[in-house]
């Protein structure tokens, strides 16, 4: 048994109610439930259509989201989550950059590094040499002016705690950045890497190891064994090419507003949405979500 859920992003809620119904009678699901009205509803469905993605492409040019998903297991007990344009709404090294005048050239290898075309660990190294000279105290600048958090953050690491679940930010980013977002967030754990600082300054090198995409696969691997869970029983979340390994290996791996070529590589594909689409995605309804 699968169980199709359709999603709309929230400021617009435009999921209505013959969008749903067209679709489960075209696929012959059953009863369909409304988690959100006019934003989250779900119907289940036996097998699996053939047409699958040519609904999901013509769902997208109407602001919805499709995913179809196994019934079984959808509530997880681990939220592993990617930091920079999927729980805040920025890239932290850009933004530093910026404040170093360096930011349109650092943007520029960011975006290319996180949609695969350029080797993670050497493009980190590259743009943070950028950075060197810059006064530690921008970090503090920078997250008190230019950090956004995602909508949905909150309720989806509160509600998914609220239920036993655990909550941990891992980050090809920077420690500095990540301590402070897990703490507004409520994770439960941050990894990230860490910056050089001497004489109040960044050094532009970063302690080894850096933490990249298969730093990310082992803190999925470590995390839930502590915990005493399965992989299957984590929910992860990213947009970049280096949070690929932990999203194919996680029981539900959603790329959220992700680079193209990383969501083409991945079966649930937020792209209009928001993080409450995570808990959505496992049947929580509204009324159930936990404000923090």
């Amino acid at each position: 048994m699968y169980i199709v859920t359709l999603l709309a992003n929230p400021t617009t809620a435009n999921l209505s109610a013959a969008t749903v119904e067209s679709l489960r009678n075209a696929w012959g699901g059953g009863v369909a439930e409304w988690l959100n009205p006019d934003i989250a509803a779900e119907f289940p469905l036996e097998e699996v259509p053939a047409n699958r993605w040519q609904v999901w492409d013509d769902l997208q040019a109407m602001g919805i989201d499709m995913v179809l998903r196994p019934a079984h297991g959808r509530r997880k007990m681990m939220l592993l989550a990617d930091m920079d344009s999927t729980m805040i709404g920025q890239e932290c090294i850009d933004e530093l950059a910026d404040e170093a005048g360096v930011g349109a050239h650092v943007a520029g290898i960011t975006a290319r590094a996180m949609n695969g075309d350029l080797d993670f660990e050497d493009a980190l190294r590259e743009r943070v040499a950028l950075l060197r000279g810059l006064p530690e105290s921008v970090i503090a600048k920078v997250l008190a002016e230019r950090i956004t958090f995602t909508q949905g953050g909150r309720e989806v690491i509160a509600t998914m705690k609220a239920h036993g679940g655990y909550a941990a930010l891992v980050s090809g980013g920077f420690t500095a950045f990540t301590a402070h977002v897990a703490d507004r967030l409520g994770f439960d754990e941050h990894r990230a890497n860490t910056l050089d600082v001497a004489d109040g300054k960044l050094s532009g090198t970063i302690a080894d190891p850096i933490l990249g995409r298969e730093a990310k696969v082992a803190a999925l691997q470590e995390i839930s064994a502590r915990l005493g869970i399965s992989p299957y029983e984590v929910i992860a979340v990213g947009d970049g090419a280096n949070d690929l390994g932990m999203l194919g290996m996680a029981g539900a791996g959603v790329a959220l507003h992700a680079k193209p070529t990383v969501a083409a590589q991945c079966d649930i594909r937020i792209n209009h949405g928001d993080l409450t689409a995570l808990l959505y995605l496992q049947g929580y309804r509204a009324d159930e979500f936990v404000a923090d």
